[in-house]
């Protein structure tokens, strides 16, 4: 009877373990395993996010690009309409918030590169050597004049075109001109009326990556402080640096979504609701930056082995509810009334943690609890100076309460509070 070989190298052949021995290897490769199967879940999970962030601009830049084709073709009479929908899909590729500007730059572009275009054909000539010392030319003189990128990129673009194809296309600098300006109207025209993006929307999808990173590490750190697992604080301080992302995407979101209000007459209601967004968007961004101070501090607690007060890991697990609640009210379009009285609570318990006593890691942790409550509560639309009265008072009151019957005992009074900063 025959037997089937082994066709696997021999690196991967599992050998018999004798009798007596733990199969160690097999745990190791059955958790790695897991491991990028989590990973890998966790990568489509952020593709398919950014394809549903980037769903309205595809549909609005495959409108633009059509409609721009049409009245090129149909309405102007070019029988070759390829600038137009070039120029409708880049001005809306470009960065939410500066459409109009980039519509403008477009066509100061094309004005640069179409005149350099031709009058160095008309002095030198067309060929390989020309082309180069065009697209030379424009760059130079649109960075001189204090061009913009984008402006750099039409007029080398232009001058290109111009060389290369005025040899075998007649008349092609007024077409030019023209696409560039029904290619960036039409962008325009889909944008703020055809096919205005809901801004509230568009920023809620913006803002959850961003808040969710910030309250799922802060539960991290409160789960390591509690187990004094230094691993995973580790962790959790390594995620929080890369949130650059999550932030550079909910400020763009921000500036869109008050382009689309400004030019947008079906969204002009939406005015003073984007107003909360838009103030919230700087603090939101010192939370995240103090959160790090705080759970970076906090693995170098667990390795010092300073002592972790129990209202301590309370106090940063009350902070991450605190952002979501933050989040989800701000998506509801309600007053974060929640969100608030959570920050406070975080306070709270911070206090009762510094009245129980903690090391020199520990107080900084608990003055970045502090620090990143009260950003959180200037975020919810509280002034500074209000916000750092409030986090006073909550922190204050609470030691005053732990320290009262201590001192009628004659005990030492508790360490002053560390300050908020």
């Amino acid at each position: 009877m025959a037997v089937a070989r082994d066709r696997r190298p021999s690196f991967m052949r599992r050998a018999p373990l004798r009798e007596g021995l733990v199969d160690v290897d097999g745990a190791r490769i059955a958790e790695a395993v897991e491991d990028l199967r989590h990973k890998s879940k966790a990568t489509l999970h952020d593709r398919l996010q950014r394809v549903r962030m980037a769903l309205g601009l595809a549909v609005q830049a495959g409108l633009a690009a059509a409609l721009a084709w049409v009245v090129s073709h149909q309405l102007l009479g070019n029988p070759q309409p390829v600038f137009a929908p070039i120029s409708a899909v880049g001005t809306l590729a470009a960065s939410v918030g500066q459409r109009l500007r980039r519509t403008v730059e477009l066509i100061v572009g094309v004005a640069v590169g179409v005149a350099l275009g031709d009058a160095l054909i008309y002095l030198l000539g067309a060929g390989g050597w020309q082309l180069g010392l065009v697209v030379t030319t424009a760059i130079l003189l649109t960075i001189f004049f204090g061009g913009s990128v984008a402006i750099v990129i039409q007029a080398a673009a232009t001058a290109v075109l111009i060389v290369t194809l005025s040899p075998s296309t007649q008349n092609l600098e007024i077409p030019r001109f023209v696409d560039a300006f029904v290619g960036g109207g039409i962008a325009l025209l889909v944008t703020a009326i055809l096919l205005p993006l809901n801004p509230l929307r568009v920023i809620n999808r913006a803002a959850r990556p961003a808040l969710d990173l910030l309250a799922d590490q802060l539960d991290l750190t409160a789960e390591a402080l509690r187990k004094r697992d230094r691993s995973t604080a580790q962790q959790a301080l390594f995620r929080l640096r890369e949130n650059k992302d999550e932030l550079a995407a909910f400020s763009e979101a921000i500036e869109g979504a008050k382009e689309t209000s400004t030019i947008s007459p079906a969204r002009w209601h939406r005015r003073d609701e984007l107003a909360h967004y838009a103030k919230a968007a700087d603090p939101i961004d010192r939370a995240m930056r103090n959160s790090g101070t705080l759970i970076r501090r906090a693995v170098t607690l667990i390795e010092d082995e300073e002592p972790v007060p129990g209202p301590m890991p309370d106090a940063i697990a009350h902070l991450a509810e605190s952002v979501r609640l933050l989040r989800h009210e701000f998506a509801a379009g309600a007053e974060p009334q929640e969100a608030r009285e959570r920050n406070l609570r975080a306070v709270s318990e911070a206090g009762r943690a510094y009245a129980e006593g903690v090391g020199f890691s520990g107080s900084v942790v608990i003055a970045q609890i502090r620090t990143t409550a009260s950003d959180l509560m200037v975020a919810s639309g509280i002034e500074q100076d209000e916000a750092n009265r409030l986090v006073r008072q909550s922190f204050g009151e609470q030691e005053q309460r732990t320290s009262g019957p201590a001192e009628q005992h004659g005990a030492p009074k508790p360490p002053t509070a560390p300050p908020l900063g």
